[in-house]
């Protein structure tokens, strides 16, 4: 479901038609309705934050056995609060919905083991906190906060209680993503030296989100929760106060996947960016950023080029892992996956295909030809693509992450992203909008990434 497709000012109709791929996605199967008995190792969880974000984790979690949805908490009562709760009941899971996460908090103890944060960024923070607090722990979307303080105090407040915080980066539970990093990089260093990365995540131009007439919400619940309006409240990721723009929306996704792979934080970011389409007024964020980082690994310096648009889709959104003996290109999504030998590549890449770490490659692509001539000398045949041989299937994005989140909770599995290395991703990304309005190089302190 893409809430990016839903128009200001339509009716409740045409809002219920866009977001339909919602329910589509949770087909009945006997396995969900087996799960609506309970048992004695159910997880009981609570959902705090019913908007998009928290009806996709809400679809993943509905696949994974023993998880059970015991509330909902959302603001928006009149229209996702009442859609999820009436949702999960039909899953079988009956379930108490609440406006205030204080009162489900209180309401609640005892009857929950965990909470899944889904709100907006600037109460990211608050909600962890408190839950941990109250002894349940979290699994916490990305970005931790848009404000690096309390992200610090996130990642104390889960030291001094002892509760599993992980955060929504969920490339680091991706099967594709771990095979490529443990199998490809870290031990058969398939790339050779790393020495350039380049990622983006593009996005066409859209219109802001809007809400059905019928279902709008009083202007003191929308200022007690931080609201001035309903189209901040709709819109909140474009406001400065609310979130931190798509570098920390969309960014942080893949600038994790660079620290994760090249092993290291970066030692500097320089970038360039601005709100060049959108009206300042509502766009408060930038709507372009291009963002360079360098990173000095054992091998040798890294320099690793981020983009993100919102203003043209090309292409989408993927990362390249480049290297003197080859290229990796890889994507949350499915339809990116290769590794490309170099020519000059002189590594046995057989062994690791018989190994089982890539597939046999495809035949390279022909030079363009006019008869017999090649049509330019500077043309050399493409090099192989050796695919990955690990796929996700019809697994949803989000579930592997989140079933590494409850087998943490169940002591089966240690955490793939907690806290601390969620802290270090939001250090990297926040610096960027920094970058731009700095307009020079800012460099990391070792000390930065450091709680």
């Amino acid at each position: 479901m893409s809430e990016q497709q839903v128009q200001q000012g339509m009716d409740r109709r045409s809002f219920l038609r866009t977001t339909a791929a919602f329910g589509a996605g949770l087909a009945f199967s006997p396995r969900i309705f087996a799960q609506a008995a309970g048992g004695a190792n159910d997880i009981n969880v609570a959902l705090l934050g019913a908007g998009a974000q928290g009806q996709v984790l809400m679809q993943a979690c509905l696949k994974i056995p023993n998880v059970r949805f015991k509330a909902v908490c959302d603001i928006w009562e009149a229209y996702n609060q009442k859609r999820v709760s009436k949702t999960l009941e039909r899953y079988g899971h009956k379930n108490n919905a609440y406006v205030d996460y204080k009162e489900m908090l209180d309401k609640e103890k005892g009857n929950i083991d965990a909470v899944i944060v889904a709100t907006p960024d600037f109460w990211h923070a608050e909600h962890a906190i408190a839950c941990m607090n109250a002894g349940l722990h979290v699994y916490c979307e990305k970005e931790m906060s848009n404000d690096l303080a309390k992200a610090k105090q996130m990642v104390e407040t889960q030291k001094k209680t002892g509760k599993l915080l992980q955060i929504g980066h969920q490339r680091r539970s991706n099967p594709r993503y771990i095979h490529c990093y443990d199998k490809l990089i870290k031990e058969a260093e398939i790339l050779g030296r790393i020495t350039t990365v380049n990622g983006q995540w593009n996005r066409g131009a859209q219109e802001p989100l809007g809400w059905p007439k019928t279902a709008v919400m009083d202007d003191a619940t929308l200022g007690k929760f931080g609201f001035a309006s309903m189209d901040q409240f709709r819109n909140w990721r474009w406001y400065k106060k609310l979130g931190g723009g798509p570098i920390v929306d969309l960014g942080s996704h893949q600038i994790d996947i660079y620290s994760w792979f090249l092993g290291t934080t970066p030692k500097g970011v320089v970038a360039s960016g601005g709100t060049d389409y959108y009206d300042k007024n509502t766009h408060e964020w930038y709507d372009t950023v291009m963002a360079i980082y360098d990173f000095e690994t054992k091998k040798g310096v890294v320099r690793a080029f981020y983009q993100v648009l919102t203003t043209n889709s090309n292409q989408g959104y993927y990362e390249t892992f480049m290297g003197d003996q080859g290229t990796l290109a890889i994507s949350e999504s499915a339809s990116r996956g290769a590794v490309y030998r170099e020519q000059s590549a002189t590594a046995d890449w057989e062994k690791w295909v018989k190994l089982g770490f890539l597939t046999e490659p495809k035949k390279a692509e022909e030079p363009k030809k006019e008869g017999e001539a090649v049509l330019d000398v500077r043309e050399t045949l493409a090099p192989p693509a050796y695919e990955l041989p690990v796929t996700m299937g019809n697994m949803p994005y989000h579930q592997p992450h989140l079933q590494n989140f409850f087998d943490a909770v169940g002591g089966k599995a240690k955490l793939n992203c907690p806290v601390e290395i969620g802290y270090e991703t939001a250090v990297m990304v926040l610096k960027v909008n920094e970058a731009v309005e700095a307009a020079r190089r800012l460099e990391f302190k070792p000390e930065e990434f450091k709680v």
